[in-house]
């Protein structure tokens, strides 16, 4: 396991956040975007040659950098590496982005740069709603899961996660367009993901207050999604914050009748929204330490 890269590379990201330069996720999106405009048939087999090309691509462009560290002096290697490792990485990014709510002149408008869902409609209680659940779900996606890919495979793991990731925001959406060339896609995020979300919801529920009732909503809630994952890190916060999440919203004009996750013991305000974000100290220290604890026993 690479204990040493992955605590160096959140360490990183934790200090500097983004980089300068274009994200490499920016790449794989004007990847995406060329194969769609070139190869595009609503079918599943056209989808899963995109996923395959681009997993393929970014494995074989991660492996090749791995390659050309190896080539350095042991001292360079691990923090070149890490440097690379941490552009995967985003809780800085993340957390800056839903806190920027907070702060924003007009809310709505910048809830809309975070969801899919349609923000022209939404009241102060929505929108903080949608940043609690945004700030829940891509804790998962954006900092556990790359996190747990580079800790077990190191960075061609991380590169074929991000790639995986990415191809799920940007095609796997249950539209005319996409319903076929977005499955497989869809899948292979839903498998990647099955994991990672459920240390998640464990992160949250150990990082709150509340761990049982947190614990509680988690297991009772974290399957009434439509989709196995996202609804497990959205339950666990929202019963470490005592609030209801998720429920109906409007999606490209129509409402999407979902679920409520926890329970609704008090209203979603901008102190609940602080509450949340809160608690990323306590799941940073908990992160931080189990790799070191890897580095010293591994």
């Amino acid at each position: 396991m690479f204990f040493a890269l992955a605590l160096l590379a959140y360490i990183l990201d934790k200090v500097f956040g983004e980089l300068p330069g274009k994200h490499p996720v920016m790449w794989m999106g004007d990847f995406i975007q060329a194969f769609e405009r070139r190869f595009y048939r609503n079918s599943i087999l056209s989808g899963g040659l995109l996923v395959l090309a681009l997993v393929g691509l970014s494995l074989s462009l991660s492996l090749l950098a791995v390659y050309v560290c190896g080539l350095l002096p042991a001292w360079l290697a691990l923090p070149v590496l890490a440097l690379m490792a941490s552009t995967g990485l985003a809780m800085n990014m993340l957390h800056a982005s839903v806190a920027a709510i907070l702060t924003a002149d007009h809310p709505r408008q910048a809830i809309r740069l975070l969801v899919s869902r349609d923000t022209d409609s939404m009241d102060e209680t929505a929108v903080y709603k949608a940043a609690l659940e945004t700030w829940a779900e891509n804790l998962s996606d954006g900092v556990i899961a790359p996190l747990l890919y580079l800790l077990l495979f190191g960075l061609p793991g991380l590169a074929v996660y991000k790639a995986i990731n990415t191809l799920d925001s940007m095609v796997a959406y249950k539209t005319e367009r996409y319903l076929y060339f977005g499955r497989v896609a869809a899948l292979a995020d839903d498998a990647a993901n099955y994991l990672p979300a459920r240390l998640t919801a464990l992160g949250l529920v150990l990082a709150s207050a509340q761990r049982r009732r947190a614990w509680q909503c988690a297991l009772r809630d974290g399957n009434k999604l439509d989709s196995p994952n996202a609804g497990w890190p959205i339950a666990a916060l929202a019963g470490a914050l005592g609030v209801g999440l998720a429920g109906e919203a409007f999606y490209h004009g129509q409402l999407k009748p979902k679920p409520i996750l926890g329970d609704a013991l008090g209203p979603v305000t901008e102190a609940t929204l602080r509450q949340g974000l809160q608690l990323r100290a306590t799941i940073d220290g908990w992160l931080i330490a189990l790799l070191v604890l890897g580095v010293l026993f591994s």
